[in-house]
């Protein structure tokens, strides 16, 4: 009947291909017109299927990887009937891919469907084996069980059906939502053979019977039990079905470990929840869901949520590689491991790092080395997308090789194989990958670099490593001075004192980026071991270096400065233009007469109008973002903002002041208070009442005597106060508190210093000196930490500090400061990270050293980086700021422009020798106000 079946369905697959749609069985037009028209495109759709067809094997014959293509193309020949080429396709797309659950259900439903002979079934068998290896899929577990079934006439049919159930049991199990349709199918099969097992009625059943009765029972009985155990939905019917069937009480365990899994259930379900009503691709609940089970730690239970989440979420490199880590640092089980990884990289081929894994595992589990070496040939034809890919599989199967070598004997197979390995991967590098990429993606040639270590240290072969290293300084890496150290090294310590010599030579003559580092390397070598002459020979080699070197910097600088300054000079003529079309504007509206008449002198002086550029409030460009208390008190005085718009009057001015004075609160500083006041400034402006939020900030360092805010004329806060306390040590101890985030934003918390009386204070506290053994890095990733940064940099030595720049709102600016324990380490890490790749974002290292600046005539915002041009200065918006001076030219003073290190750091400029011979007695803002309200 089975047979005649598949049969008949074969032939009707077939009838239906070659049926035209106007067929009157097809429920189409009868007459001959309509038979020719749908026949007719009947033909044209079919011919059409055919080309797609061919154009789809021809574009894998091309890339096999296609995954799409391969789906098309068995959608296609499904949809043709055409079941050689469909099965053909399906076996091409399993070898190269885990099918999914659809894919696989619809192949084994066609298998099934023609299988008629026992040599068809167990080629079904050997599918269905396939299938549920790819991914753990309930739907496959049960579909195998129930077709198994279909074999139980056969010998051992029941106990083969029980096996599969068993494995179904243990791979699916315990799947809290598919599960429960697993347990009952199985106690049903086992319901059926308990009726086939019950005596005739009327009948007395025989010893074998009742013992082979009872057996049964219990077979039933274990899986209520079992399943009763584990936490799965709707427990509760399945206890209400035991309750039932059982003729005798549930025992008391097995209702305790009942509860215990209903307990157990009830913390999944938020998680089972949240995967119901999300949409694909589910990783943040999948991920949800593991940590969960990670803390429980059932390794099944870990597993089975892991393939899960693989089974929707198999072109993610990043959830196989946890579950691969799992796997090989948790349960170590060979097959299980060795199959995730398979699986793995035949769902992502693009995957260097899951390929790299693979091997590892491979190694680890002690497979043969002709499937490693098979399994490396079929990374290399995986199609990677970057040209750096190719040389980590290469690292990664070349140490393989180097593992398996007995360097103790002076030569073997593996060690040829291993010296064949090398030349073939540079071979590969230089043909294949530069073909394809355009670049070799080892600019370093780190594949020679290792080959020639291994020839060096482990077989003593130092002419064949100086023959790759002159090899690698070909390629255009002789201008680099760690290339040249590495050599050196590399000869130092299994080469001799003439070989080093020679290299430090070259080296200075071809280095280009760090030469001094060269130089020095050359002169401590010849102070150890050289004689006089290689002495003299040796100093006279790097002075005339660096004399060269040091005017090719000069000229650069000077070049620099030359765009430097034109591009001031372009700047200043764009904000002179724009000041004069803005006084044209006012003359347009307002005519001021020349005819005012003064009453004393002082009146006359405050009736002159001039233009003058207002000082900046904040310096653009301060690496740490430092507003130093001066510029805020010349900005806001008193009395908040002046409008540049509006033209000075004595009796607008005193209005407004009045006014102001009556509504907000004046913030007079009374300098004697200086040691137990601090400055607090970078606060938000929006903060609501900074008098207790302050208050509750800095009563922790001491009782707080006073907080004064400071106001703008229209009540807002300016963003900075003054913090007074009872003693002098909770002032200092308050400092303790600078960068400390209020609202988002970075406090600045500095002392209360009057700089007319102590003009060399800064509050910058970091220095502004060369400092060799701290580095300046740039070009870091906004998102990079500084435990990130910190992994990197420890590498080369010790670390003793790491500072992040940000700007006024604690923003990343890509910046860091990295403090070593001692130039040595500082040195060889510049050399070592230097033009390294952090999070995709070239970085550049350099000794902290600012490079002196003539300091300009008007504040300058300071540079981002060290490798910047200056900029001129703007204001608040990027537009220039032009502005009339409200303060009497009488009383005005000249502020030093503060410049900026290009590392952040404040220098105190010394006084210009142009200034004028009889200049006004400077005085603070409080001495300013003290005078205006006098008159």
């Amino acid at each position: 009947m089975a047979a005649a079946g598949a049969e008949a369905a074969a032939v009707a697959a077939e009838e239906e291909k070659r049926l035209p749609e106007g067929d009157p069985e097809s429920g189409g037009d009868s007459d001959d017109e309509g038979d020719s028209d749908s026949s007719g495109d009947g033909e044209d759709e079919e011919k059409e299927n055919e080309a797609e067809i061919q154009r789809l094997e021809e574009q894998l014959s091309i890339n096999a990887f296609d995954y799409n293509c391969h789906l098309d193309l068995i959608k296609l020949l499904r949809q043709e009937g055409e079941l050689v080429k469909l099965r053909r396709a399906r076996q091409k797309m399993s070898e190269l891919f885990p099918l999914t659950e659809e894919i696989w259900l619809d192949w084994l439903k066609d298998e099934i469907k023609m299988a008629s002979e026992s040599s068809e079934r167990e080629k079904v068998y050997e599918l269905f084996e396939r299938a549920v290896k790819d991914y753990i899929c309930p739907e496959i577990w049960l579909e195998y069980a129930q077709y198994s079934i279909g074999g139980i006439g056969q010998e051992g049919g029941i106990e083969k059906v029980r096996s599969i159930f068993e494995r179904a049991l243990t791979a699916v199990g315990l799947h809290v939502t598919k599960g429960t349709a697993l347990w009952e199918a199985y106690r049903e099969f086992e319901n059926a053979i308990l009726e086939t097992a019950q005596p005739a009625p009327g009948s007395v059943p025989s010893p074998e019977q009742q013992q082979m009765l009872c057996s049964q029972l219990e077979k039933i009985h274990t899986l209520f039990r079992r399943q009763l155990g584990i936490p799965l939905l709707d427990m509760e019917a399945s206890y209400a079905e035991y309750e039932e069937w059982s003729e005798d009480p549930i025992p008391e365990t097995i209702i305790k470990n009942y509860k215990k899994a209903l307990q157990q259930l009830e913390k999944c379900k938020p998680y089972e929840e949240a995967l119901l009503g999300a949409e694909t691709p589910k990783l943040a609940e999948y991920q949800a869901y593991i940590d969960f089970e990670m803390k429980a730690g059932d390794p099944a239970r870990i597993q089975l949520i892991y393939e899960r989440a693989l089974a929707e979420n198999c072109l993610v490199p990043d959830l196989w590689a946890r579950y691969n880590q799992y796997l090989d640092r948790q349960l170590k089980v060979k097959e299980l491991v060795l199959s995730a990884h398979d699986r793995a990289v035949r769902n992502c081929p693009w995957t260097v790092g899951l390929w790299i894994r693979y091997l590892l595992a491979m190694e680890r589990h002690r497979v043969d080395h002709g499937i490693i070496s098979e399994m490396f040939e079929k990374a290399l034809n995986a199609g990677f997308i970057q040209a750096t890919d190719y040389v980590e599989i290469w690292q990664a199967y070349l140490d393989y090789l180097r593992r398996r070598v007995d360097f103790t004997q002076d030569s073997s197979k593996e060690l040829e194989e291993l010296r064949s390995a090398f030349a073939r991967a540079v071979e590969y590098l230089k043909q294949e990958v530069e073909e394809r990429f355009s670049e070799s993606g080892d600019p370093s040639c780190t594949i020679m670099q290792n080959w020639a270590r291994v020839e060096a240290r482990l077989c003593n072969n130092m002419q064949k490593a100086r023959e790759l290293w002159d090899n690698i300084m070909t390629k255009g890496n002789a201008k680099y001075a760690n290339m040249w150290l590495e050599y050196y090294n590399l000869e130092r310590a299994h080469g001799d004192t003439q070989h080093c010599r020679k290299a430090l030579h070259r080296a200075v003559q071809c280095t280009s980026d760090y030469p001094e580092h060269v130089c020095e390397v050359l002169l401590t070598l010849e102070r150890i071991e050289g004689t006089l002459e290689d002495w003299d020979a040796a100093v006279q080699k790097t002075e005339n270096r660096l004399a060269r070197v040091n005017e090719q910097r000069a000229k650069a600088a000077e070049k620099e400065a030359a765009l430097a300054k034109q591009e001031e000079e372009k700047a200043e003529q764009r904000k002179q233009a724009r000041a004069e079309k803005k006084a044209s504007k006012k003359a347009k509206k307002t005519k001021i007469g020349d005819k005012r008449k003064a009453d004393d002198d002082d009146e006359g002086e405050w009736g002159q109008e001039e233009e003058a550029e207002q000082p900046s409030k904040r310096h653009k460009g301060d690496d740490d973002g430092v507003l130093l208390e001066e510029d805020m008190e010349v900005e806001t005085g008193l009395f908040g903002r002046s409008e540049p718009e509006k033209p000075y009057h004595p009796a607008n001015q005193k209005e407004k002041a009045s006014t102001s004075r009556k509504d907000i609160p004046k913030v007079l500083h009374d300098s004697s208070k200086d040691s137990v006041t601090v400055f607090v400034s970078n606060l938000s402006y929006n903060m609501a009442d900074p008098e207790a939020k302050l208050k509750e900030l800095f009563e922790s360092c001491g009782e707080v005597a006073e907080i004064r805010p400071v106001f703008s004329n229209k009540g807002t806060f300016r963003g900075y106060c003054y913090v007074e306390f009872k003693e002098e040590k909770s002032a200092l101890q308050a400092l303790g508190l600078d960068r400390k985030v209020v609202e988002g934003r970075p406090m600045f918390v500095s002392p209360c210093v009057d700089k007319n009386k102590n003009p060399d204070f800064k509050v910058f506290r970091y220095s502004t000196t060369l400092e060799k053994h701290k580095l300046f890095i740039s070009g870091l990733p906004f998102s990079c930490t500084k435990e990130e940064l910190e992994d990197v940099c420890k590498a080369h030595g010790n670390v003793k500090d790491i500072r992040l720049v940000t700007n006024r709102a604690g923003k990343p600016k890509g910046l860091a400061y990295v403090e070593y324990e001692n130039e040595a380490q500082a040195s060889q890490a510049v050399l070592k990270m230097d033009g390294l790749t952090v999070k995709e974002h070239v970085i550049k290292v350099a000794i902290s050293n600012p490079p002196l600046r003539k300091l300009p005539d008007k504040p300058e915002a300071g540079r981002a980086s060290q490798f910047a041009v200056p900029r001129q200065v703007y204001g608040a918006r990027g537009k220039g700021r032009t502005q009339l001076s409200m303060m009497p030219r009488a009383l005005q003073r000249q502020s030093n422009p503060v410049a900026k290190a290009e590392n952040g750091m404040v220098q105190n400029s010394p006084a210009s020798s142009s200034e004028p011979p009889e200049e006004p007695k400077k005085m603070s803002n409080a001495d300013f106000a003290k005078m205006l309200l006098k008159k």
